[in-house]
């Protein structure tokens, strides 16, 4: 049996067992959970209405938050030539080409995006049993692969997320902080769940979002009803 901590018995009372929320009401009710020393990363959980072993099903795509994630998320971009100052100017954290392929072979992984031009990614397959495992691979489909590596240097700063469902057919996600404004907080969400039901395969029939849910890092999860 799982021992509860003193916290999650607090915010178990605040809210029975097996209750549905609105999305707003369970955004809302966020606030009342019992604070911790961090600023918690609010979180959104699904389950879809999909065959996960099926390739045709895979449900993934990009958008970016209204709001931001609030968190600093720290780019590198593989360019040359004059390139490599735009990617600076766009807001990069680090720049570089085959010189910064051997740093990263070498053990420096402190980064949260890749993004890199396609001439370069022949060099960047070296690092694909390091990059590949930590999702930071750059791929085409998540736009992280372009020529204008400007647009996507600043869209991930700006709050660009990437979605993709995972074998048991769920997608998690963090919408924000819990110090965002409730305000900020929904239209974020909402800004997801429009994504990724325009990302739904056509081969699925029915009701595509099963299940879904809204928590906080280190709290209680509410069941929504979208």
């Amino acid at each position: 049996m799982v021992k509860m901590s003193k916290r999650m018995k607090e915010a178990d009372k605040l809210f029975k067992q097996g209750e549905t929320y609105s999305l707003e009401e369970a955004i809302g009710n966020i606030e009342k959970f019992p604070k911790v020393k961090f600023d918690e990363t609010v979180e959104l959980h699904l389950f879809l209405n999909i065959d996960s072993k099926s390739s045709d099903q895979v449900v993934r795509g990009t958008v970016v938050l209204p709001h931001g994630t609030g968190k600093n998320v720290r780019v590198i971009a593989f360019c040359k030539g004059e390139l490599e100052q735009k990617a600076k100017d766009a807001g990069a954290d680090l720049v570089g080409n085959v010189d910064l392929i051997d740093k990263i072979s070498k053990g420096f992984l402190d980064f949260d995006v890749v993004v890199a031009t396609p001439d370069m990614m022949r060099d960047l397959s070296k690092l694909g049993k390091v990059l590949g495992p930590r999702g930071l691979m750059p791929t085409p489909k998540a736009g992280t692969v372009t020529i204008d590596i400007e647009k996507a240097i600043k869209e991930v700063k700006a709050g660009k997320v990437e979605f993709k469902s995972d074998k048991q057919a769920g997608i998690h996600i963090g919408v924000g902080k819990r110090s965002f404004p409730i305000e900020k907080l929904l239209e974020n969400t909402r800004h997801l769940i429009d994504a990724i039901n325009h990302a739904k395969p056509a081969a699925v029939k029915g009701n595509f979002i099963k299940t879904a849910s809204i928590t906080t890092t280190m709290g209680p999860g509410l069941k929504v009803q979208l």
